[in-house]
C-alpha cells in the first residue's frame, strides 16, 4: 500500500506552486489529495477559522477548496472528514511562491499547514521556491520542479517519529547549480522583520517586511539559501517548551 498524500497551500488552490506539488506527490504515490484554500492566505499562520462555517468546494475526484477557509482549516478537514478512516501519511505545504525563512515562519500559512499535519499524526513538510528580490517579484520554479521529489523522498526516508514538522526552501539559482540539501537552524532576527509601512494613499498603511534584520547568521536557513545555492531543510519541533528553562525555573516561581 502506498503512502497517502494530502497537500495544501496559503497561497490558494489555483496558484501554480500547488500544481507542482501534486506533480512530487504524484512521483511518490498514486494516492494523492489536495485540500487547499479557495484564495490566498498568506500571513494566516495557524489561524483557525472558529465560529464560522465553512463549506467545500469540489476541483476534481480528490481535489477540494476550503471557501475562506485558512491552510490550518484545510488540513483538520482532510485529515479528519475527507479522507475518511485513513489519514494521510504525509501531508505537503506549498509550494510556496517566495522563500518561508527565519523567523517568518511563525506567521507563514505555508508552515502552518505543514505544523499541522505533524500535529495530526502525519510527516508534515512545508515547501517554498525562493526569489531573488533584487530582481523583481517574478518566481522561477525550476528548482522546486527539479528537486522537489528527491528532497521529500529524503526526508521521507529519514523521518524517525513525529515530533517535527520540516521547513525546505529551494534556491533561486539554476537548477543545474545547486549544490544539495543543507539542514540547518532557521534565522533568529534580532526582532520582528515586521513594521508599519506608509501607504501612497492619505492615512493608510500596510504590515510589511521594508527590510531584513541585521545581523545575519551566516549558518543559518537566510544566508545559505540566499549565498550558497543549497536547498535549506529545517526540523521544527513541535515540542516549544524550553526544557531546561523549566528545570532551571522550577522551584523559584511563587506567588
Amino acid at each position: 500500500m502506498s503512502l497517502r498524500f494530502l497537500i495544501t497551500n496559503d497561497d490558494g488552490i489555483d496558484a501554480p506552486g500547488i500544481a507542482i506539488m501534486a506533480d512530487i506527490a504524484h512521483a511518490l504515490s498514486d494516492d494523492v489529495w489536495i485540500v487547499a484554500p479557495d484564495g490566498n492566505q498568506s500571513g494566516a499562520g495557524h489561524r483557525f477559522t472558529l465560529g464560522r462555517e465553512l463549506h467545500f468546494e469540489r476541483h476534481g475526484e480528490r481535489s477540494f477548496a476550503v471557501v475562506g477557509g485558512s491552510p490550518a482549516d484545510c488540513v483538520v478537514a482532510g485529515m479528519t472528514h475527507l479522507l475518511g478512516d485513513r489519514p494521510a501519511d504525509v501531508v505537503l505545504s506549498g509550494v510556496n511562491a517566495g522563500q518561508n525563512l527565519g523567523d517568518i515562519i511563525n506567521c507563514s500559512g505555508t508552515a502552518a499547514g505543514a505544523r499541522e499535519g505533524a500535529l495530526q499524526g502525519a510527516i508534515g513538510i512545508a515547501m517554498s521556491q525562493g526569489i531573488n528580490y533584487e530582481h523583481g517579484r517574478d518566481v522561477d520554479w525550476s528548482n522546486a520542479i527539479r528537486h522537489g521529489e528527491a528532497v521529500a523522498r529524503a526526508i521521507i526516508a529519514a523521518v524517525q517519529g513525529r515530533e517535527h514538522y520540516y521547513n525546505v526552501n529551494f534556491p533561486f539559482c539554476p537548477p543545474d547549480t545547486t549544490k544539495g540539501i543543507a539542514v540547518v537552524p532557521h534565522q533568529r532576527f534580532s526582532r520582528s522583520p515586521f513594521r508599519y509601512y506608509p501607504s501612497d494613499n492619505d492615512g493608510k498603511f500596510f504590515v510589511a517586511i521594508p527590510e531584513t534584520p541585521m545581523p545575519l547568521d551566516r549558518s543559518a536557513d537566510f544566508e545559505i539559501l540566499r549565498r550558497d545555492g543549497y536547498v535549506t531543510v529545517t526540523p521544527m519541533l513541535l515540542q516549544q517548551t524550553d526544557t531546561t528553562l523549566v528545570e532551571r525555573l522550577r522551584g523559584t516561581l511563587s506567588l
